[in-house]
């Protein structure tokens, strides 16, 4: 309890104004007292009551708290029903409170006396209430049980909890929240940064000016072109863990790149053994390994840490594997394929030796152009043509959601409660991941007709999104904003696929038909770049 070490009368109104703007001043100094104690400036916040003439609590705080330490209960009831600005409910409930409290230390007392006050405790004070009649029904069964009776011993705490339980009931005037300023604060910075279109570094926040952010703080210098591919890079992703970039490409390979502590990338391993181009990558969630898939080729495991194929996906069928994903123990994968001639199309999941472990198939099976597992293993989302797809894991309910344009790609956020995907209709939708989700949000701005082209969350708690684009630029929008807050200039022809450095939110990449990766930077400090 934050207590006062004095009590101060309220100091004459005259002496200063009772509204500071729309706050009333004595709130604010109650306020400002109760966060000094909760601070441990105990003799700060008695000179500010002394001075201000404010005291933190009102007189009938400090009457129920001695009237209940001291156990006298019929002076407590004539308190709160004295309190101004309690309903008739809460007051029912308070004065509940005061009666089962001393109903509950007449049943620690022992003895017949002890049992006869309580059962005229029972009757008179608290079956008048109108309580629940399940409470007082538990009160009437404590004195055969003794359920809940106070021993003497500890009845200084038990009146504590009293009192505390009491001040819950009452109005806030009464008894200032705990934490009241701070949470104040808070709200306030909360808000300033929800409104700050380039927030996007979560340590550049201050109490002593309002937050603003600029636009160099989120990636948009391009500080390194990568040029290990040779012919168009179609995908790009960070490591979960930020600490590595793979890339993949039309030349029949990838390349895991190491990101350095100066935010520079190094070629760590360029991944041979795919005949066709590959279409994409996946890391598992401990990033010790890294899967590839060529067009209409079988999957490729490899081990980031030496470069080796560890595992190459075959089956006695000749299927063609569309998309895959992890799942969160880095132990299992899920793959979505289609067969040659009339078979049907398949989803299954495999362990990493190569065994399926389910399989989903036939005719109700959609052809799965992306699939992604949620981080908590708990969903998993595909999409086919318009429909987006969500099956909940184990249980096998679904539910899904319809677009009107066929759906090229997929991505989920950080924390697997939204999704976005790339319409051939020039458009971004972000789904929330429930079932009562009925109506997405929209992003425009980019140029999407023919390929298929990638978007990514992104940036401080997943609060951006970015895109490539069939114009050659990059497009980043702010979550909840419809049109592009920064466009990146410099590939020279599509790019198809973009990744935000989950752990450095100042990095993004881009991959681009142009042969390239792109790496794009933010300022990581308040100051402006350069």
């Amino acid at each position: 309890m934050d207590l006062p070490e004095s009590s101060v009368s309220l100091a004459d109104e005259g002496r200063a104004p009772r509204r500071v703007g729309p706050v009333d001043r004595e709130e604010l100094v109650r306020v400002i007292e109760q966060s000094l104690y909760s601070l441990g400036y105990r003799r700060a916040a008695a000179a500010l009551e002394a001075e201000s003439g404010v005291p933190l609590y009102p007189p009938e705080h400090d009457r129920l708290l001695l009237d209940v330490m001291a156990g006298q209960w019929d002076a407590c009831a004539e308190t709160v029903r004295s309190v101004a600005g309690v309903g008739d409910a809460d007051r029912a409930v308070a004065e509940f409170l005061l009666w089962r409290a001393h109903y509950l230390e007449l049943l620690g007392t022992g003895g017949d006396a002890g049992l006869r006050r309580a059962r005229e405790v029972l009757r008179r004070r608290i079956a008048p209430l109108g309580i629940d009649r399940r409470c007082v029904h538990w009160l009437a069964c404590a004195m055969v049980s003794c359920e809940g009776a106070v021993a003497p011993e500890a009845v200084v705490g038990w009146r504590i909890a009293v009192f505390l339980d009491l001040v819950e009931v009452l109005p806030p005037w009464f008894h200032v929240p705990s934490g009241r300023l701070e949470h104040l604060v808070e709200s306030a910075v909360t808000k300033q940064v929800a409104s700050c279109i380039y927030h996007n570094l979560p340590d550049e926040i201050t109490l002593f000016q309002d937050h603003k952010c600029h636009e160099q703080h989120i990636p948009s210098k391009c500080a390194q072109i990568l040029c290990g591919h040779n012919d168009e890079v179609w995908f790009v992703r960070f490591s979960n863990n930020g600490d590595y970039l793979a890339s993949s490409s039309s030349d029949c390979t990838a390349i895991i790149w190491k990101v350095e502590k100066d935010d520079t990338l190094t070629k760590k391993h360029c991944l041979q053994g795919h005949q066709k181009p590959i279409s994409f990558v996946a890391w598992s969630p401990n990033d010790r390994m890294l899967l590839t898939c060529g067009t209409g080729e079988s999957l490729k495991l490899w081990n980031v840490n030496t470069g080796e194929c560890n595992l190459k996906f075959g089956g006695s069928v000749d299927y063609i594997i569309n998309s895959c994903a992890w799942f969160p123990n880095s132990e299992k994968i899920v793959c979505a394929s289609s067969e040659p001639g009339s078979s049907p199309n398949r989803i299954f999941t495999c362990d990493l030796e190569g065994q399926e472990l389910e399989v989903w198939a036939g005719d109700r099976i959609p052809k799965v152009s992306d699939l992604a597992v949620t981080p908590d293993g708990r969903h998993l989302i595909f999409v086919s043509c318009n429909d987006i797809w969500i099956r909940e894991l184990p249980k096998g309910r679904e539910w899904r959601f319809r677009e009107k344009q066929a759906i090229s790609s997929l991505s989920l956020s950080g924390d697997g409660q939204s999704l976005i995907v790339n319409l051939n209709s020039q458009e971004i939708h972000l789904w929330k991941i429930n079932e009562k989700s009925t109506v997405p949000e929209k992003f425009k701005g980019h140029k999407q007709e023919k390929f298929v082209i990638r978007s990514c969350f992104g940036g401080s708690n997943s609060l951006f999104i970015a895109s490539g684009s069939e114009d050659s630029q990059v497009y980043i929008w702010k979550r909840h904003l419809e049109t592009p807050i920064e466009v990146l200039h410099g590939h020279t022809m599509i790019v198809n696929c973009v990744s935000w450095n989950p752990a450095r939110p100042h990095m993004l990449a881009s991959a681009s038909d142009d042969h390239t990766v792109r790496i794009w930077l933010a300022c990581k400090t308040g100051s402006t770049c350069s």
